[in-house]
C-alpha cells in the first residue's frame, strides 16, 4: 500500500514538472507565433541566405537551416500513382434515404437520415499528374466513407465494366495503355500502336472498348458523370443471408459530355478544366450531389441473367434489374490542402466494414492485393492510414507497431496478443458473432490456372451497348474510333481491330475501316482465336435505353451562358433573357473584344468578364447576343466573335441570337434555314415575345447538345 502511494507521488511530481515546463515554454515563446522556424522550432536569423565563409566565400555543410530546408523540398513530391495519377477531390457527406436493414448490418447504411462523412477523388487513369483534363479516358470515382465502424471504401469509376476479366493481365494492360517505353510518347492518350496491338488481341476488352471510344470517356464535367463500383460486392445482414449488390452514382445534374473536337481545344486551352469546375462549383455554393442506388440479386436470380455476374466485362441493365435508390451524396468543401488530402489519400477496395464483402470476381481479387502493395511504395510505409486524411472517424486498437512514418505514440509495456503484463486497457478479440464475418461461402475444387467457361462470351454486351446508342452517338463512336486508329502506324493492327469488330456490329466495322486504307473488315479472321465463339450466349435485351446519355433531365443549373456584347448592344431583350436564365440556376458571363466596359445603345456601361482571346467558345455551354444594329456591325467585323458563334454552332450548343445580331449566323456560314437549325433560338426586341425567347432558350440548353446539327457539313470547321 505504501509502495502505491509512493509511486502515486512520483507520478504527480513529474506531471506537475511537465506542466510547469510547458508553462514556462508558452511565456518563452510569447510574441513568437508569427516568426520563421526550422522544422525544430528553432528561430531563422535570415531567410534569404545561406551560411558562408565571408560573404563572397564559400557555402558551409554546417549550415543546418540551409539543409533542413533544401532537404525537405527535395522530398517533397512522393511517386505519382502509376494510373490515376491525376485527379481532384472534395469533402461532404452522405446521407440514407432509404434503410438497408434487410440487406445489410452495415452500420451507416441502417438509419434514414443518418450523414456520414466523405472525401471523393475524381482521376483520370491514364495520364501523368500534369495532363490534361479533357483526354479521353475512363474517369475514376472513388468514395471514402468515414463510418462508426471504419472506413469503407467504394474505388469506382465512371464506366461500370472494364478491359479485362482478370487481374494477371492488369499489368499488361497499364504497360499498353501507357506512353511507349522508347520514346515517353504520347501522354494521356490510347491512341497509339501498343495500346491497340495489346486491345486487338484481346477480345474481352470489346465491351469496355465501345464505351471508352464513346462519349463517356469525355465527360462534360465531374459533376455531370455517372460513377459505379464496377465489381460484384455482397451485402450481408444480421442473420448472416447474403445478396449480390451492384453500386451505381446517378449526377442530380444530368449525364453529359463534351464533343470531340471540344475537348480536345480545352485540353489546350484549359488542360485544369475540369479541376476547376468542381473546385469553383463548391465555392460559390452549387454543391455537386449524385444519388447512390444498388441493384440487388440473390444467388437464383443472377444466376438467371445469361451470363457471370463475376465477369467485370459485364454490366447488369437497369431493365434486367432496376436500380433502388438509398441516398444521396453531396460534396460542399473543398481540400484545404491539395498534397495532403487530394495526393496522399490511399483508397483500396479492401476498405469494407461488416455487412460488405467480396466476391470471387478475379480481377477484384488481384486489386485486393495490389492496393496495399501500391500505398506502401507511394506513402513511405505501412502507417498511411494514420495521415489525417485516411484516418478513420472512429478509434482504431492493435498491436502493430513501429515502421516507416509512424505518427502514434504507443505507450503500453506490451506489443502483442495475448499477453498477460499489459495494465488492463490493453484489446482482446470478441471471440463472438462481432465484428467483420467473411461470407462462409462453400468452396471445393482443384487449383487451376483457367477462365471459367461462363466468361467466354465478349461480344453480347458490347453489341448491346452499340445497339443502345442513339444515332449521333453512333456517329461519334466511328469516328473516335478512326481517330484513334488512325493514329496506330501498323497496318495489321488496324485491320486487327476492325476485323474484331465485325463482331459486334458488321455496319460499325465497315464504317471504321473506310478512312484507313485496310480491307474491309472479315469477321472470319477471328476463327479459331481464343474468345472468338460461333455461337455467343443469348442476348437477354437488344437494346438497353438507359446505357445511351441522351436519357437525361432537363435542368439547366449551373450551366455557363457566353454573352457576346458589341458597343452599342440594345439590353431590353438581352435583361429579360438573363434573369431567366439565372432564376432557373444558369450563369451568365459577357465576352467582348475587351476588357473594362462596354457601351450600350442607351449609354449603359455593361461590365465585362472576358475577351474572346481568354475564354473561348468551348468553356460555355450556350451562347446569347443582344441585338442592336451598331453592336451587330461591330461583332460582324470581328473575326473572333465569328468564329465564337461557329465553334459553337459546330460544338452543337444553344445559340440565342436576338434582332440584328443575327447576321452572325450568315457570316459564319450558317444556312439560313426556315425553321432554324434544332438549338438555335432567334428572336426580336420586341417585349411581348421575351419571355418566350427565355422559355425557348432555356428548353435548348438543357438538352445540353443537338447533335443533329454535326450532320450539317457545309459549315466551315
Amino acid at each position: 500500500m505504501a509502495s502505491s502511494r509512493t509511486e502515486g507521488a512520483r507520478k504527480s511530481k513529474a506531471g506537475d514538472a511537465v506542466s510547469s515546463r510547458q508553462k514556462q515554454l508558452e511565456a518563452s515563446t510569447q510574441g513568437l507565433e508569427n516568426l520563421l522556424t526550422t522544422n525544430q522550432g528553432v528561430v531563422l536569423p535570415d531567410n534569404h541566405n545561406s551560411l558562408k565563409a565571408g560573404v563572397r566565400g564559400p557555402s558551409l555543410l554546417e549550415d543546418f537551416i540551409l539543409r533542413e530546408k533544401i532537404t525537405h523540398f527535395d522530398h517533397e513530391r512522393i511517386p505519382e500513382r502509376v494510373v490515376h495519377a491525376r485527379g481532384a477531390a472534395a469533402h461532404g457527406y452522405f446521407e440514407l434515404t432509404r434503410p438497408l436493414v434487410e440487406y445489410t448490418k452495415a452500420d451507416f447504411l441502417q438509419e434514414v437520415g443518418s450523414r456520414t462523412p466523405v472525401f471523393v477523388r475524381f482521376s483520370t487513369v491514364v495520364g501523368s499528374r500534369g495532363s490534361a483534363d479533357t483526354v479521353r479516358d475512363v474517369r475514376g470515382f472513388a468514395v471514402k466513407f468515414y463510418t462508426r465502424e471504419g472506413n469503407y471504401d467504394l474505388v469506382g469509376n465512371n464506366i461500370p465494366v472494364f478491359f479485362i476479366q482478370d487481374a494477371m493481365k492488369f499489368p499488361d494492360l497499364v504497360h499498353a495503355i501507357k506512353p511507349e517505353p522508347h520514346n515517353e510518347m504520347p501522354q494521356a492518350s490510347s491512341a497509339h500502336d501498343t495500346f491497340w496491338d495489346f486491345i486487338a488481341l484481346m477480345p474481352e476488352s470489346s465491351h469496355m472498348l465501345m464505351w471508352l471510344m464513346s462519349d463517356r470517356a469525355i465527360p462534360r464535367s465531374y459533376r455531370m458523370m455517372e460513377g459505379f463500383g464496377v465489381h460484384t460486392f455482397r451485402f450481408i445482414n444480421a442473420r448472416g443471408v447474403a445478396h449480390f449488390v451492384k453500386f451505381h452514382w446517378k449526377p442530380k445534374l444530368g449525364k453529359h459530355a463534351l464533343a470531340w473536337d471540344e475537348a480536345q481545344k480545352i485540353a489546350g486551352k484549359d488542360p485544369d478544366y475540369h479541376r476547376k469546375d468542381l473546385w469553383e462549383a463548391i465555392e460559390r455554393g452549387d454543391f455537386p450531389e449524385w444519388e447512390l442506388g444498388v441493384q440487388l440479386m440473390d444467388a437464383d436470380r443472377a444466376a438467371k441473367l445469361g451470363f457471370d455476374l463475376l465477369d467485370p466485362t459485364k454490366l447488369v441493365p437497369e431493365e434486367i434489374v432496376p436500380i433502388t435508390p438509398v441516398g444521396r451524396l453531396v460534396l460542399n468543401r473543398n481540400p484545404d490542402n491539395f498534397f495532403s488530402e487530394v495526393e496522399q489519400v490511399a483508397f483500396h477496395p479492401g476498405h469494407v466494414v461488416p455487412g460488405i464483402d467480396f466476391t470471387n470476381d478475379p480481377l477484384l481479387q488481384g486489386r485486393l492485393f495490389s492496393y496495399t502493395d501500391t500505398q506502401l511504395s507511394r506513402l513511405g510505409g505501412p502507417n498511411f492510414h494514420e495521415l489525417p486524411i485516411n484516418r478513420g472517424a472512429c478509434p482504431f486498437h492493435n498491436f502493430q507497431r513501429d515502421g516507416m512514418h509512424r505518427m502514434l505514440i504507443n505507450k503500453s509495456r506490451v506489443s502483442y496478443e495475448p499477453n498477460t503484463l499489459g495494465n488492463g486497457s490493453e484489446f482482446r478479440v470478441d471471440g463472438g458473432e462481432g465484428g467483420f464475418q467473411s461470407f462462409a461461402e462453400e468452396m471445393e475444387s482443384p487449383k487451376v490456372r483457367r477462365r471459367s467457361p461462363t466468361f467466354d462470351d465478349h461480344f453480347s454486351q458490347a453489341t448491346l451497348f452499340w445497339n443502345s446508342q442513339s444515332a449521333a452517338e453512333k456517329e461519334h463512336i466511328i469516328a473516335a474510333f478512326q481517330f484513334e486508329l488512325s493514329k496506330v502506324e501498323i497496318p495489321a493492327i488496324r485491320q486487327r481491330i476492325v476485323d474484331n469488330l465485325a463482331h459486334v456490329d458488321a455496319r460499325l466495322a465497315r464504317k471504321v475501316a473506310e478512312p484507313l486504307g485496310i480491307a474491309p473488315p472479315d469477321a472470319r479472321a477471328a476463327a479459331g482465336r481464343p474468345g472468338f465463339r460461333e455461337q455467343r450466349a443469348k442476348a437477354l435485351l437488344e437494346a438497353a435505353p438507359s446505357l445511351s446519355m441522351e436519357t437525361n433531365g432537363n435542368t439547366i443549373l449551373t450551366r455557363k451562358v457566353a454573352v457576346l456584347v458589341g458597343a452599342g448592344a440594345e439590353l431590353g431583350a438581352y435583361k429579360v433573357i438573363q434573369q431567366a436564365l439565372i432564376d432557373a440556376g444558369a450563369t451568365c458571363k459577357v465576352v467582348a473584344p475587351h476588357l473594362g466596359t462596354v457601351s450600350s445603345s442607351s449609354g449603359q456601361q455593361v461590365p465585362v468578364d472576358y475577351t474572346f482571346q481568354n475564354m473561348p467558345s468551348v468553356m460555355f455551354d450556350a451562347v446569347l447576343v443582344p441585338g442592336g444594329a451598331a453592336a451587330a456591325e461591330a461583332l460582324a467585323k470581328n473575326g473572333d466573335a465569328v468564329h465564337f458563334v461557329l465553334e459553337a454552332f459546330k460544338h452543337c450548343k444553344a445559340l440565342c441570337l436576338i434582332g440584328e445580331s443575327q447576321r452572325l449566323l450568315q457570316l459564319a456560314g450558317i444556312p439560313e434555314d426556315a425553321p432554324p437549325p434544332a438549338g438555335v433560338v432567334l428572336a426580336t426586341n420586341e417585349p411581348t415575345t421575351r419571355l418566350q425567347t427565355a422559355q425557348d432558350f432555356i428548353a435548348a440548353i438543357a438538352r445540353h447538345r443537338h447533335w443533329s446539327r454535326a450532320m450539317l457539313e457545309q459549315v466551315p470547321a
